[in-house]
């Protein structure tokens, strides 16, 4: 539970975790729903509305199944869930890659429809034109470079980046546009260690690592990969602290196993008129 040193203490902004490159790591988490938030936040500098959400929460095979009503709900739990983190949410695929005007249009519904601190959009040069326009109307940016999970159809799988030396110019210069374009940090995903080591080296922006490298300014994982709540494939990236998988199957047992035998609900869990005595 949140203390209330916690709960009174000003949002971390945008401008804050740009200005932690080089410092303490930047903790960051996903979340989806007002408990998850509630729990996580007094313990995280970012949380993250993924569209992972899709996969997660809805079971769909990819982050294709986001839409943007999908990202306002949980954004909104999130919100009303966080006092302390500061919230970004996820554009979700065919948000924003039309054009800037209609990349803007989004960012803008998506912020006024949650009150989130930022959006985050995934690419790097082929972005930079929307992440510019956002930014320019005073909307904080979070760029994804390296594996973008909205492009696995176009990929043909998810495949790890940085392997050859073309993929490693691509990268350089797509963190570079980012940065340029006014983003205030960048998910680094799904990247070959050392060249992810290396865009952290050059940017001036933080770098938030997942499948990459510790000397990333930060790190997220999706929340339930991490409490060992999913139910597929756990990636190679992910460390388990927890594993609620057992847990909440083993509580399901126990309670089929009461309900069947007539043991709960027991005395305590009923209600009996005023003055009935319980045997």
């Amino acid at each position: 539970m949140a203390s209330d040193a916690t709960a009174a203490a000003p949002r971390i902004t945008p401008v804050e975790l740009s200005a932690r490159k080089g410092g303490t790591p930047i903790v960051c988490l996903t979340a989806y729903t007002y408990p998850v938030a509630y729990l996580l936040d007094p313990h995280v500098d970012l949380l993250l509305v993924g569209d992972s959400v899709a996969m997660v929460l809805h079971g769909h095979k990819t982050t294709l199944g986001a839409t943007m009503d999908m990202m306002i709900l949980h954004g909104q739990a999130v919100m009303r869930g966080s006092r302390h983190a500061c919230v970004v949410l996820d554009m979700p695929a065919g948000s924003y890659e039309g054009s800037p005007a209609i990349a803007l249009a989004f960012a803008r519904r998506l912020i006024g429809e949650t009150g989130c601190n930022a959006v985050k959009l995934e690419g790097g040069v082929d972005v930079a034109a929307q992440i510019a326009a956002i930014t320019s109307a005073g909307i904080p940016v979070m760029g994804h470079i390296g594996l973008q999970p909205q492009s696995v159809e176009k990929d043909g799988g998810y495949k790890i980046k940085g392997g050859t030396d073309a993929a490693i110019a691509a990268l350089l210069a797509d963190a570079e546009a980012v940065e340029r374009a006014g983003a205030f940090s960048m998910v680094v995903e799904g990247t070959m260690e050392p060249v992810a080591a290396e865009i952290t080296r050059r940017a001036t922006i933080p770098t938030i690592g997942i499948g990459a490298s510790a000397a990333c300014d930060g790190q997220i994982l999706v929340t339930d990969d991490a409490i060992g709540l999913t139910v597929d494939r756990v990636p190679k990236f992910v460390k388990e602290y927890a594993d609620l998988r057992n847990t909440v199957s083993e509580a399901a047992v126990r309670y089929a196993s009461e309900v069947r035998a007539r043991t709960f609900p027991g005395p305590e869990h009923v209600f009996q008129p005023k003055g009935t005595k319980e045997s």
